[in-house]
C-alpha cells in the first residue's frame, strides 16, 4: 500500500473523528460517507479511483469555498435587509447566484474577456489547446473559449428574452383572469390546456418549419409555448389573493382592475412568480439549446452553445472532451439557477429561520 493511499485515508478518517467530536453532524456525515465510498472504490479501482476521488472532493470544496466567500461579499455590499437573507441563504444558492454573476458578466463583456471574433478563423480543424487557444479549436479552426464567451451573450439573452416575453404575456393574462373570471377566464384557460397539450419540441419544430429560424420567431415561438405555464401559476396564485378582505375594500371603494393588479394583487404574489421566473429560465434555455443542436435554433455563424455541441459532436468518437465545454457551460448554468430557485421557493414557503 502506497504513501498517497495510507495517507489519504488517514486524513479522511481523522477529519471524520473531529467532525463527530465537535457535533458537526453534517460534516461528519459527508466526511464518513466520502471515507466509505472511498473504501470501495479504492478495493474497485485501486489507487486511479482514488486519484479520481480526491480531485472531485478538491472541486467541490473549491465551489464551496468560493460559495462562502462571494456570500460573505454580498452581505458586506447589500443593504442590511438583503444582507441578512443572503447570509441566511445555503451555499449551493450563494455558488448559482457567483455562476450566474459570472455568465452575466461573460455576456455583458463578451467583446472584452474573448480574445478573438466568435467567427474568426485563427487555426487548424481541431487544434489542440495552447497558450493561444485556451480550450482549442473547433470543426473549422475557431478559437472555443472566444466562442464559450460569445455563446453566453447569444444563448442565454436569446432565452432571457423569450422567458421575460413568456412571463410578461402569461401573468398579465393570468392576473387578469383571476380578477375577470367568467368568460375571458374560461378561454384564457382552455387556449391554456391546448397549448400545453402539445409537446414543446413538437410544437416548436413545427413552427420554425413554417416560419423560419429567425431570432425574432425564435423569441415568439418559445414564448407562445411556455406563457401557459405562467398563466397557469399566475391565475391559481392570483385567485388565492382576489378573495381577501382587502380586495373586496378595494373593489367597493371604485379601484379600477389595473390598480387592483398593480398595487394589491400583484405585490402579494411576486415570490412565487419569482421562483417560476427562474424555472421557466431554464426551461426556455434548454430547449433553445436544443433547438440549436437541431439546426433550427441560433444559426450559424453566430456563435451558440446548442450548435457548438453538434458541431464538434464527432471528436467524442476520438476521447475528446471539446464537445463537452458547451455542453457543461449549458448544464452548469440550468444547475446554478435552479439552486437560487430552490433558495427562493424555501424562503417564499414561510419555512425560512
Amino acid at each position: 500500500m502506497s504513501t498517497f493511499v495510507i495517507g489519504y485515508y488517514a486524513a479522511l478518517i481523522a477529519a471524520s473523528c473531529l467532525a463527530a467530536y465537535f457535533k458537526k453532524r453534517e460534516a461528519f456525515l459527508l466526511l464518513f460517507s466520502l471515507t466509505l465510498a472511498s473504501f470501495v472504490l479504492g478495493l474497485i479501482g485501486g489507487r486511479p479511483a482514488l486519484n479520481t476521488i480526491t480531485v472531485a472532493a478538491a472541486v467541490i470544496a473549491l465551489a464551496a469555498g468560493t460559495a462562502y466567500a462571494w456570500r460573505e461579499f454580498l452581505a458586506i455590499l447589500l443593504p442590511r435587509e438583503l444582507a441578512k437573507a443572503i447570509r441566511t441563504a445555503p451555499l449551493t444558492a450563494s455558488f448559482g447566484l457567483f455562476v450566474i454573476f459570472t455568465y452575466a458578466v461573460m455576456g455583458i463583456f463578451a467583446p472584452v474577456i474573448a480574445p478573438f471574433g466568435e467567427a474568426e478563423v485563427i487555426a487548424g480543424a481541431f487544434d489542440p489547446p495552447s497558450e493561444a487557444l485556451l480550450l482549442g479549436a473547433d470543426q473549422l479552426g475557431r478559437d472555443m473559449f472566444s466562442r464559450i464567451v460569445y455563446g453566453a451573450r447569444n444563448t442565454v439573452g436569446l432565452a432571457l428574452a423569450a422567458t421575460l416575453l413568456a412571463f410578461f404575456v402569461g401573468a398579465i393574462a393570468g392576473l387578469f383572469a383571476a380578477v375577470k373570471q367568467g368568460w375571458f377566464d374560461q378561454i384564457m384557460g382552455r387556449g391554456a390546456d391546448v397549448i400545453m397539450s402539445i409537446p414543446s419540441l413538437i410544437f416548436a419544430l413545427l413552427m420554425l418549419s413554417i416560419f423560419g429560424t429567425n431570432l425574432m420567431v425564435i423569441v415568439v415561438v418559445v414564448a407562445i409555448i411556455y406563457s401557459p405555464r405562467v398563466f397557469r401559476l399566475s391565475r391559481a396564485v392570483a385567485g388565492n389573493v382576489v378573495v381577501m378582505d382587502y380586495i373586496e375594500a378595494a373593489s367597493l371603494r371604485g379601484e379600477g382592475t389595473g390598480y387592483l393588479i398593480r398595487k394589491e394583487i400583484l405585490p402579494n404574489s411576486m415570490a412565487p412568480l419569482i421562483a417560476e421566473f427562474g424555472l421557466e429560465f431554464c426551461f426556455v434555455f434548454l430547449l433553445m439549446a436544443g433547438l440549436s443542436f437541431l439546426g433550427l435554433g441560433i444559426q450559424p455563424p453566430t456563435a451558440d452553445w446548442g450548435s457548438m455541441v453538434r458541431e464538434n459532436a464527432l471528436l467524442i468518437t476520438f476521447g475528446e472532451i471539446t464537445p463537452l465545454i458547451p455542453a457543461a457551460a449549458i448544464a452548469l448554468l440550468t444547475v446554478a439557477v435552479n439552486f437560487v430557485v430552490d433558495w427562493m421557493l424555501f424562503r417564499s414557503s414561510g419555512l425560512k429561520d
